[in-house]
């Protein structure tokens, strides 16, 4: 396994725009969130799994996984979502291993939303890092992106680890909240750590 950083924040964050600022680097970015869509999309690898669990009724029309009715349920009942993880988990973590083994860059970043929720975020991370804006500013991006009302959007920012909890877990942080330019030169400033990091622990 090459040297990880484990990319993590909370919904709203901004996790996507840092992790294609790395990648525009030439890093490999594994994205776990594109993996699971494509394992519950229609053909996914994770559907019949899911159909024998839940039923036809939280599948669509097309045979992908129905994300709006599947939330409602999980959100509603743990032992659901449980079940629903224990289904996706081992999947998501074989391809991201397959992926991040491919990998051709010094280091790979592993986008892990819910990292400091899994109770083991230095698992599989060498270094842990954090995108962190304001929970106001977080709740203002998922309603204009997602158009969810404001309280969906703060049901799911309660259900993940606080601002407090994530910035504990992190040995880096890239703040999010202000202008979009800054966030080239923090990711070259961590790239730049990171290439050195690898480098001496014979990964790279």
């Amino acid at each position: 396994m090459p040297f990880t950083v484990c990319l993590t924040g909370g919904i709203g964050s901004g996790k996507s725009t840092v992790g294609r600022a790395f990648a525009a680097l030439g890093v490999t970015v594994v994205d776990t969130d594109a993996i699971a869509h494509a394992l519950t999309g229609p053909g996914g690898a994770a559907i019949p799994a899911i159909r024998a669990r839940f039923g036809d009724t939280f599948l669509t029309a097309e045979g992908a996984l129905d994300r709006q009715r599947m939330r409602a349920l999980v959100f509603a009942d743990g032992q659901a979502r449980r079940a629903l993880e224990a289904i996706l988990h081992p999947m998501i973590r074989v391809e991201t291993e397959r992926l991040a083994a491919a990998a051709a860059s010094p280091y790979v970043i592993l986008m892990i939303p819910l990292l400091v929720e899994s109770g083991r975020p230095r698992e599989r991370c060498r270094r842990i890092l954090v995108v962190d804006c304001p929970e106001a500013e977080q709740v203002r991006r998922v309603m204009a992106r997602s158009h969810l009302g404001r309280a969906e959007v703060e049901a799911i920012l309660a259900s993940q680890a606080t601002r407090a909890e994530r910035l504990a877990a992190a040995d880096d942080v890239i703040d999010n909240s202000g202008p979009q330019d800054a966030i080239a030169a923090r990711v070259a400033e961590l790239h730049r750590l990171y290439v050195e990091l690898a480098a001496r622990s014979g990964t790279a």
